[in-house]
């Protein structure tokens, strides 16, 4: 028998799976932390698609006492301890400050290459701009950001009145239709690391940011940043699938592997995890004793549409009934929100017109957890007082709850 025969011989179940995540993703309250930096350190990135994300991640994992919005606005916009930049599957995420280059040298400058050819083949087909002026607009548009600040796209456009060009966007197919270059300009940009979305208009749910110039990172080899990244993830997500990790990054299976053998990630047997008995997972080569499931205590939570905890596995029938899918997913696998008990998701919540926190269980709990999670409940209304949340990808059951079903 082999060495990784051997340790494959371990066997991992959804009970200290489940109590991995609770202590490692700071959802117990025992575990909780102290500050937004742990939250995010803990779970790699947040996932900043929709703005609210970042906030209410944050909040269901702080320890009492501390303002969530306050804790993130200030590491976010104040000491710049966190970042908002794209990352994995070109989707933008919340990162602490100091992982930024890997997720930028492992992912996001290969997307980024990807996003500056298909604007300049997009602007050569349907207007007469090239890549000189490409680069005189975007030398612009830096300079305007180094002598302000910050601005607002709209307050862009007005001091580079080249953002406003048009061109013809998708010629020769349905979508074909003018569009102006400023969100594809922004966008890029923010890519490959050079601009970043700072503190929005309005309140932290708000989607309409200023823009920043970014300070610059080291340029990692793009090897050498995955397998930091992949070291960061498997502390936090780990044991998990290959699939897991190639679903979760959205790099090609050759960089996944390379990643794990040059940490020499371990293999174990994972128990029940949706893929069949006996599916091979990895942890790191020092994360191979067990964590007792009944060291955590009970614990419930809410966690926010598109929380990385849901959104952290591809395989997830270990944490949640297949049955229970279409109430909590959208057409294109975007999740709700969730309610947890004690390792699982077992319901959906929302907020209501009036600010009330509405949730329902999908499945059978007991009494106790009834009792937990209408605590999280009044919480998390506490916390965000007048605020008013709507998910940017709504789901059957968010929809239903926030509605009064």
């Amino acid at each position: 028998m082999t060495r990784g025969e051997m340790k494959r011989g371990r066997v991992v179940g959804p009970e200290e799976r489940g109590a991995r995540l609770a202590l490692r993703h700071r959802v117990a309250g025992a575990a909780r932390a102290g500050s937004a930096e742990e939250v995010a350190g803990a779970l790699v990135a947040l996932h900043a698609t929709d703005p609210a994300t970042v906030f209410l991640a944050a909040g269901a994992r702080l320890a009492d006492g501390q303002d969530p919005v306050a804790a993130v606005e200030r590491a976010l916009y104040e000491e710049r301890t966190l970042t908002r930049m794209h990352g994995m599957r070109h989707t933008v995420f919340v990162v602490p400050t100091g992982l930024a280059a890997a997720v930028h040298s492992s992912t996001a400058h290969a997307a980024a290459v990807r996003e500056r050819a298909s604007l300049l083949k997009q602007l050569a087909a349907g207007s007469d701009l090239d890549a000189a002026w490409l680069a005189e607009t975007e030398r612009r548009v830096l300079a305007v950001l180094a002598e302000r600040g910050e601005a607002t796209g709209a307050e862009l456009g007005t001091a580079v009145p080249r953002l406003r060009e048009q061109y013809v966007y998708g010629v020769g197919t349905a979508q074909e239709g003018p569009q102006s270059v400023s969100t594809r300009v922004l966008r890029v940009l923010g890519m490959e690391g050079r601009i970043a979305r700072g503190r929005p208009q309005g309140s932290w749910t708000s989607s309409r940011f200023r823009w920043a110039l970014t300070p610059p990172h080291d340029e990692l080899p793009t090897a050498e940043a995955q397998s930091e990244l992949v070291r960061h993830w498997l502390a936090a997500y780990g044991p998990a699938t290959e699939a897991d990790l190639k679903w979760w990054t959205g790099w090609k299976v050759t960089d996944v592997r390379r990643a794990l053998a040059a940490l020499g990630a371990e293999p174990v047997t994972l128990e029940a995890d949706g893929t069949g008995p006996g599916t091979v997972g990895h942890v790191l080569p020092d994360d191979l004793d067990p964590v007792r499931a009944d060291a955590v205590g009970p614990w419930a939570a809410l966690l926010p549409a598109l929380d990385p905890t849901p959104m952290g596995w591809q395989s997830r029938d270990w944490y949640l009934d297949p049955a229970h899918r279409p109430a909590l997913f959208d057409r294109s696998g975007n999740i709700g929100p969730t309610v947890w008990w004690n390792g699982r998701i077992v319901g959906g919540w929302a907020q209501r017109p009036d600010g009330g926190i509405a949730h329902r269980f999908l499945a059978d709990v007991g009494a106790d957890a009834v009792r937990a999670v209408e605590a999280e409940a009044e919480r998390l209304a506490g916390w965000v007082g007048e605020v008013r949340i709507t998910p940017r990808f709504r789901t059957p059951l968010e929809r239903e709850l926030a509605a009064g079903g």
